[in-house]
């Protein structure tokens, strides 16, 4: 498929609205993806220190 110019290529022949909208969509998907892990990890790792910390306080 070529394009005549970069709002052509945006366009899309019409179908730009959802071409980019599924791009984003998708983007965004494997985003969560990757950020929602990493995120979790952080906060396990954070409540064991917490829980740590209360069990030394203890003895």
């Amino acid at each position: 498929m070529n394009f005549e110019s970069f709002a052509e290529f945006i366009d899309m022949g019409g179908h730009g609205l959802y071409v980019w909208l599924s791009y984003g969509i998708a983007l965004a998907v494997m985003v969560i993806n990757v950020v929602n892990p990493l995120m979790h990890k952080r906060q396990i790792f954070s409540e064991q220190a917490r829980r740590l910390r209360r069990e030394k306080q203890k003895s």
